[in-house]
């Protein structure tokens, strides 16, 4: 058998890197989702990894929890540029930019807030929600005189307060869904788009 060359090894050891990272963020998703207090210990558990290699890749639980967040943001940010906010009637971008965000919660349990400011990894995407509030509103489907900070920010509490009501079960998901889809069009003084 012969032995592997230097550039193999690097990739090999690059290989098995990623996954151990991979399989270390699934963990924390599920572990601090189920118990927002678990240790490093619990999720190098869960992913069938030793703690050595979780402090490895991640230093602290901090920076755990960062990491779950910046893929969570990755992950968005993807869908987001997939469902075209540029293209289309401004409140048809709109609803599919609440479907992105409806699926992102549904995917993510409930996870603690990073320890850092979190400003980073939602700029990005409040970029995309601004320019979409802009357009918007110089195409004349949405309230020109609404600021687009205060629509994010009602936005994201709209968000927020639907979701709280599927949690406690007293709404079911679809229709939570619906009701925000209408609350946000509302709250945007823009029509449901034809069809």
């Amino acid at each position: 058998m012969s032995e592997q060359s230097p550039p193999e090894r690097r990739r090999r050891v690059r290989a098995e890197a990623r996954r151990s990272v991979a399989a270390i963020l699934d963990a924390a998703i599920r572990v601090l989702g189920e118990r927002p207090q678990a240790t490093m210990e619990d999720v190098a558990a869960a992913a069938g990894l030793s703690r050595q290699t979780v402090y490895a890749h991640f230093p602290s639980r901090d920076a755990l929890v960062a990491a779950v967040f910046r893929r969570m943001t990755d992950e968005v940010l993807a869908a987001l540029d997939a469902a075209r906010l540029d293209e289309g009637p401004a409140a048809a971008a709109l609803l599919r930019l609440l479907d992105v965000s409806w699926r992102t919660v549904d995917r993510y349990p409930p996870l603690p807030a990073p320890a850092a400011d979190d400003a980073e990894l939602h700029e990005p995407i409040f970029g995309r929600l601004t320019r979409l509030i802009v357009r918007g509103q110089r195409a004349g489907e949405f309230d020109p005189d609404a600021a687009p900070g205060w629509l994010i920010a009602a936005t994201i509490a709209l968000g927020h307060a639907a979701w709280a009501e599927v949690t406690a079960g007293r709404l079911p998901a679809t229709e939570a869904r619906a009701a925000l889809r209408v609350a946000v069009l509302r709250l945007y003084g823009a029509r449901p788009p034809a069809g």
